[in-house]
């Protein structure tokens, strides 16, 4: 065989990773109609499923099947891979009664596949096929076919696994939405199978679990000095003090942006007043909202620190920008 030379001029690598895109992009556009009533029977049957959905396909369209069931399993429809190959050497045990199966493969003929097609039939399973031939034994075999045909590869040899992994991936995608939305799948749901990330963290952390507390809130009357506020301030290293009435409900709030503008106008630090140069009001969020709401209000105002009140208007907590970063949430 002989040496080959790269291709190693930019333009032309450009044009080949655009080809790629362009390709990629047709076969996805092409599975819009075949979003029909045998996708909606698909869904049916894997919303009726007790058991797991158990996804199943050799080579690439097995790693395409690994990621459709980590994505199913993360949405609120419980589903592994078992590798065909595997199956017919005693992993089919994993399989019960109460599973519905989604096999995959794009030429709908692959060995592996079709030799557990018989079990699976036998345990009266579901079978949901996604192939790039609907007249293919695994086609006519499921009892719902999904289309994933594509008029092309990706590769210019039209060999390796490339637009039609990319179709199957993405009607894997179209299930498990469909499916998360069928059953009315919240954030707070998501969390639960994330709690390690920061998914999970922007998910689950709420505003009482990060917010300063007790002693360690920076508070003061209404009715103080100024120069009181900047040593309740720097006491408490929060960049900012609460402004209470005598019940302790926020009127307002003092922060370093307040001091800069203070400065800047020239006013006299000691003989000034809270009262006069705080913020009246101030942004402020309740203990039980999600640390990611804290976060989008922030973002929202332009500000690093809330007021955490209870529904009296008491200032019950302080949190800052820095406590969301530090809990990962940002």
């Amino acid at each position: 065989m002989a040496d080959s030379v790269p291709v190693t001029d930019p333009a032309a690598l450009q044009a080949s990773a655009r080809r790629v895109l362009e390709i990629e992009r047709d076969a996805l556009t092409a599975l819009l109609p075949r979003v029909d009533a045998a996708f909606a029977r698909a869904c049916a049957l894997l919303l009726a499923c007790r058991g797991r959905v158990v996804v199943t396909g050799m080579g690439k369209s097995g790693h395409i099947g690994g990621k459709i069931a980590a994505t199913l399993a993360s949405t609120g429809t419980p589903s592994f891979y078992v590798h065909p190959g595997e199956a017919s050497h005693g992993d089919l045990g994993m399989i019960t009664r109460d599973d519905a199966v989604i096999a995959i493969s794009n030429s709908g003929e692959t060995n592996e596949v079709l030799t557990i097609l018989p079990l699976i039939k036998r345990m009266g399973i579901p079978l949901i096929s996604m192939t790039g031939r609907p007249g293919s034994t695994l086609a006519t075999t499921a009892d719902v076919h999904l289309d994933v045909s594509v008029a092309q590869e990706a590769c210019p040899m039209n060999l390796a696994p490339t637009a039609s992994t990319t179709a199957t991936l993405a009607m894997g995608d179209a299930l498990a939405v469909a499916l998360l939305e069928a059953r009315g799948f919240t954030p707070e749901d998501f969390a639960l199978s994330h709690p390690g990330g920061t998914l999970g963290r922007r998910l689950l952390l709420k505003v009482s679990d990060l917010m300063a507390t007790g002693e360690r809130i920076p508070k003061v009357g209404v009715n103080v000095g100024l120069s009181a506020a900047l040593l309740e301030m720097t006491h408490k290293g929060l960049g900012m003090t609460a402004v209470v009435d005598d019940d302790g409900r926020a009127l307002g709030i003092f922060t370093d942006g307040d001091l800069r503008r203070v400065l800047d106008a020239g006013t006299d630090i000691r003989s000034a007043k809270i009262a006069d140069v705080m913020t009246h009001g101030g942004k402020h969020i309740d203990a039980a909202q999600l640390a990611a709401e804290a976060v989008h209000r922030m973002e929202k105002h332009r500000i690093t620190v809330l007021l955490v009140l209870d529904a009296a208007q008491h200032v019950v907590g302080v949190l800052h920008m820095h406590d969301l970063l530090r809990a990962g949430v940002v």
